[in-house]
């Protein structure tokens, strides 16, 4: 029943954060300058996600104690995989531009949590990068970095 403890503790520190993300978002200004959407809407909107999965995770953990009859090895491979490559789509983003980087991210975490399918995992990343990229810049009027200088 180790991972049952783990998650639940897991499931309070990222609630916790995002409570956090809550708060801090809160003293970023409303607007920026030629958006529609201001830079508190992101921050703002991933804390509440974040709120939520943690509480979803945190119940579900309470129910699963009759259910599980052996304990389940953590993933620490994949765990580290994927804290990297937030780490470097966090340092990136302004470099590479935000559809580059959040292709490489999605790509490389989808491949750390299931090989193989390689086609489907490209074109997930890709579609999502690029549609996020036009629905936020084109519909909503925001601002995200664009492709690199080098790139144009």
């Amino acid at each position: 029943m180790q991972t049952i403890g783990f998650d639940r503790y897991a499931s309070i520190f990222f609630a916790l954060i995002g409570f956090t993300f809550l708060i801090e978002s809160r003293k970023i200004a409303d607007s920026a300058y030629g958006s529609d959407v201001g830079p508190n809407v992101f921050p703002f909107l991933l804390g509440l996600i974040l709120i939520l999965l943690s509480v979803k995770l945190f119940f579900e953990t309470l129910n699963s104690d009759k259910k599980r009859k052996s304990p389940e090895k953590l993933e620490i491979k994949r765990f580290l995989i994927i804290f990297a490559m937030s780490v470097f789509y966090a340092a990136f983003l302004e470099t590479l531009g935000y559809i580059i980087s959040t292709f490489l991210f999605l790509f490389i975490s989808f491949q750390a949590m299931e090989k193989g399918s390689l086609i489907k995992n490209v074109t997930i990343s890709a579609l999502f990068s690029i549609c996020v990229y036009f629905l936020f810049v084109e519909l909503l009027k925001g601002s995200l970095p664009g492709l690199p200088v080098w790139f144009n």
